[in-house]
């Protein structure tokens, strides 16, 4: 039995198999199953573009320069661009259709009050925005009570399938251990995220390709894996696909294609 599946076996006990691909094995019990949905790897014909999510969100940024991103992503066909929420509206009148507008919340500690993040989520899909990126309770995590983490992924997660947004679990990988990621990972599954994501860009450190494997080999092919923090050339953005992600976060666009 490996890592994964004791952890899982452990959290969530002695289970039927699992249909959908994943290192857990036995079944999460997941709020949405996705044993029949595509697989989320990474396609080369798409071109490495296509699955980064051209990134702004530094506290000085301005509507200039985020005006500037959003024509580079159009001109690229970037998956989106990921802005702070002050930026939410005037971000989807400037993308075209086939680059989505996406936020964070719970951003960048995650250390948020539940019902505090649950209204956050609430008030940026009220703008009409398409992904959005959440740090998962990070406080809870490393406080032993990863089930609290859940517990937001899933009210977050269901809000988002009510309003056809896509949500992605940012779990902050440089203050985890290896049965920590596993675990948040598992519990990001279960709770009904489409991504797991590796890093804010804020913490001691961003994406690294260890840490993208395990992620990948946890959660299986049928859910996606974002990496971002300190992905700044076209060597590494291809070391982290190779690794298993299907999504980058990057704020230098033009040096990753």
């Amino acid at each position: 039995m490996n890592k994964i599946e004791t952890i899982a076996r452990k959290l969530f006990g002695d289970n039927p198999p699992c249909r959908c691909g994943g290192g857990h094995k036995i079944c999460l019990g997941c709020a949405v199953c996705r044993a029949g949905m595509p697989d989320m790897i990474f396609d080369p014909a798409q071109g490495v573009a296509s699955i980064i999510d051209a990134t702004l969100l530094k506290a000085d940024a301005t509507q200039e320069e985020v005006n500037a991103l959003c024509d580079l992503a159009n001109d690229y066909k970037c998956a989106s661009v990921c802005v702070n929420s002050h930026f939410s509206h005037p971000l989807q009148l400037r993308l075209s259709s086939s680059v989505k507008s996406c936020t964070v919340i719970n951003f960048p500690l995650g250390a948020g009050y539940m019902y505090a993040v649950v209204a956050e989520a609430m008030a940026v899909i009220n703008t009409g925005i398409e992904e959005l990126d959440m740090v998962q309770n990070l406080s809870a995590v490393k406080s032993g009570q990863p089930n609290l983490s859940y517990d937001l992924i899933r009210s977050v997660a269901e809000l988002c399938r009510a309003n056809k947004v896509l949500l992605k679990v940012i779990l902050e990988t440089c203050y985890l251990s290896e049965d920590e990621i596993i675990t948040c990972c598992l519990y990001a599954k279960k709770a009904g995220a489409e991504f797991v994501k590796t890093s804010t860009g804020f913490g001691s450190a961003g994406a690294s390709v260890e840490n993208v494997r395990l992620m990948r080999e946890t959660v299986g092919p049928k859910l996606g894996v974002k990496a971002s923090g300190g992905i700044r050339t076209r060597e590494q953005a291809l070391q982290m696909i190779a690794a298993g992600a299907n999504r980058i976060g990057a704020s230098a666009v033009k040096a990753l294609v």
